[in-house]
C-alpha cells in the first residue's frame, strides 16, 4: 500500500515569515516545514498563479504565489524529503467556484488561443521545476473547477470548452513527465450528485488522469457521511484514486482581531461564521479539531484508493500585513474588501503560533 499521504498546504509560508510569523512547538521555536515534518506531514501543496502582480507591481497578498516562490519552498519541501502536489490555479489570483479570471496576460483570446496558451504556460512551467531540481510528485491541473475554469468561455455547462482546457494542461504536463499523477479537483465534496454530474460530462471528454480531488470544509459541505458516500462513489464509479485536497477545521472561536492589528473596517473577519459553526458534528475546539481530523482521517483510509488529505493552510497565523487580498487584488477581481486573515482560527497552530494537538493525531494516525 502506498504512504498514506498527510499533506499539507503552505502556499503562504514566505509571506508569513516575512510578516513576522514564528512557530514553536513545546515552547520551543523552530521552522514551520520541520515542526510539520515532524508530525508526520509527507506532501506539502503549492498553489501557483500566472502572475500575481498589478500593472505596477504592487503584489496580490495571500502569498503572491509566483513561480519564484513555488520553487522556493518546493525546495524547502522536498529537502526534508516531502512530496510536493503542484496546484495550478490558470489565473493570476484566487480560482475557485465563485471566481476563475483568465490571467491578465491572456485577456481577450478565443478558445483556440486559450487552449495553446493553457499548454504552453503549463509545459514552461514543468520544465522550469524539473530544472530547478524539484519536479512535482503530483499536479492538479486547474482549481476548484466546480463551475469551470477561464470564465466565461469555459463556464459552466460548457463542457466541452472546460474539457479542452484542462485536457490541454494535462498535455503540457504530460509533455514533460509522462508518469506524474494528475489530479482533477473540485469543491463541496458531500456533493455525491454534483460530483457525478461533473465527471460524467468531463470522462466523457477526457485526457487521462489518475486522482479525483475533493475540498471539504465541514462548515460549507455537507456533513463526514456525505464526504465518505461520495468518496466511496467516486471510486467506485471512476475508478480513480482518492485525495482531499483541501480540508480543515477550526479549534476556537476566539476573536484574534489584536493579533492583526487592523482597525474593524480592515477586517474581513472569520469564515466560520457562528451560524455555520452550529450545524458542525465537532466542537471548535482545540479537542474537536483533533477528533475531526481523526474522524476524517479514518472515512478516507476507509475509501478503496483513498490516499490521503492535504491540510489547508495549517500556518496561517494572524499576523499584520498577511491576508487574504491586497486592495490591488480585490480591483483585479472586482471582489469587495476588506482583506485580512479570515482563516487563522482554522490552522494547527495557535493565534500565537503554538502547535496544537491536531497536529499529534496527524502525526499518530496509521491507515490500515
Amino acid at each position: 500500500m502506498a504512504e498514506f499521504i498527510k499533506g499539507m498546504d503552505i502556499s503562504t509560508l514566505l509571506e508569513e515569515e516575512q510578516c513576522g510569523a514564528h512557530y514553536h512547538d513545546g515552547g520551543k521555536e523552530g521552522d514551520l516545514l520541520e515542526i510539520l515534518s515532524s508530525y508526520g506531514a509527507n506532501y506539502v501543496r503549492l498553489r501557483l498563479w500566472n502572475d500575481p502582480y498589478a500593472e505596477d507591481g504592487t503584489s496580490y497578498g495571500a502569498g503572491t504565489n509566483d513561480l519564484e516562490k513555488t520553487i522556493i519552498m518546493a525546495k524547502r519541501a522536498t529537502g526534508l524529503d516531502m512530496g510536493f502536489l503542484l496546484d495550478i490555479h490558470y489565473s493570476d489570483f484566487w480560482a475557485d467556484p465563485g471566481k476563475q479570471i483568465v490571467p491578465k496576460a491572456w485577456a481577450g483570446y478565443n478558445e483556440e488561443e486559450l487552449e495553446q496558451a493553457v499548454f504552453e504556460y503549463t509545459k514552461a512551467v514543468m520544465e522550469e521545476l524539473h530544472k530547478e531540481g524539484v519536479p512535482p510528485t503530483m499536479v492538479q491541473v486547474g482549481n476548484e473547477l466546480t463551475n469551470g475554469l477561464l470564465w466565461p468561455t469555459g463556464r459552466k455547462p460548457a463542457f466541452d470548452a472546460i474539457a479542452r482546457y484542462i485536457s490541454s494542461g494535462i498535455r503540457g504536463v504530460r509533455a514533460v513527465d509522462q508518469k506524474v499523477p494528475i489530479m482533477i479537483h473540485l469543491d463541496n465534496g458531500g456533493n455525491n450528485e454534483m460530483y457525478r454530474e461533473w465527471f460524467d460530462e468531463f470522462t466523457k471528454r477526457e485526457e487521462d488522469f489518475q486522482i479525483i480531488g475533493l475540498s471539504y470544509y465541514p462548515f460549507w459541505h455537507g456533513t463526514a457521511d456525505e464526504l465518505e458516500f461520495n468518496m466511496q462513489d467516486m471510486a467506485e464509479r471512476y475508478h480513480r484514486k482518492i485525495v482531499v485536497a483541501e480540508v480543515s477545521m477550526g479549534f476556537t472561536m476566539e476573536s484574534y482581531a489584536g493579533h492583526e492589528k487592523l482597525a474593524e473596517g480592515q477586517r474581513k473577519g472569520m469564515a466560520t461564521k457562528p451560524e455555520l459553526v452550529e450545524k458542525l458534528e465537532y466542537p471548535m475546539t482545540k479537542d474537536g479539531q483533533a477528533d475531526f481530523m481523526k474522524d476524517i482521517m479514518r472515512r478516507i483510509a476507509s475509501v478503496p484508493g483513498g490516499q490521503g488529505f492535504f491540510y489547508w493552510e495549517p500556518g496561517w497565523i494572524p499576523v499584520p500585513g498577511c491576508g487574504w487580498a491586497t486592495d490591488a487584488a480585490l480591483a483585479y477581481t472586482g471582489e469587495k474588501g476588506p482583506g485580512g486573515n479570515e482563516w487563522a482560527n482554522q490552522a494547527l497552530f495557535d493565534f500565537d503560533g503554538n502547535a496544537l494537538p491536531a497536529l499529534a493525531a496527524i502525526r499518530d494516525f496509521r491507515a490500515e
